[in-house]
């Protein structure tokens, strides 16, 4: 083989091998701790369906018309006892 091409070759390796090493180095920095705020992703929140209201159509009014009703039930009781206790 020739000299001149085994030279070349030991040169051309000794180089990559050089520059790798020289491209090792250490970095120092000094940085400050600010806080950053950055925005939430939007979030998709679907509207609210539509439906159909009715006239006095509130849990207020639903509750006393049951409350209402078990009273009247419970007063019918009472009296039915209080007739036929006798029997």
């Amino acid at each position: 083989m020739n000299k001149k091409a085994i030279i070349g070759t030991v040169l051309g390796l000794g180089v990559l091998a050089a520059s790798t090493a020289a491209s090792a180095h250490v970095d120092v920095a000094i940085g400050v701790g600010v806080p950053v705020y950055a925005a939430p992703a939007p979030v998709y929140a679907a509207p609210v369906p539509v439906r159909y209201g009715y006239y006095n159509d509130d849990w207020r009014a639903r509750r006393w018309h049951e409350e209402r009703a078990w009273r009247h039930e419970q007063w019918r009781r009472e009296e039915w006892r209080d007739y036929h206790r006798g029997w």
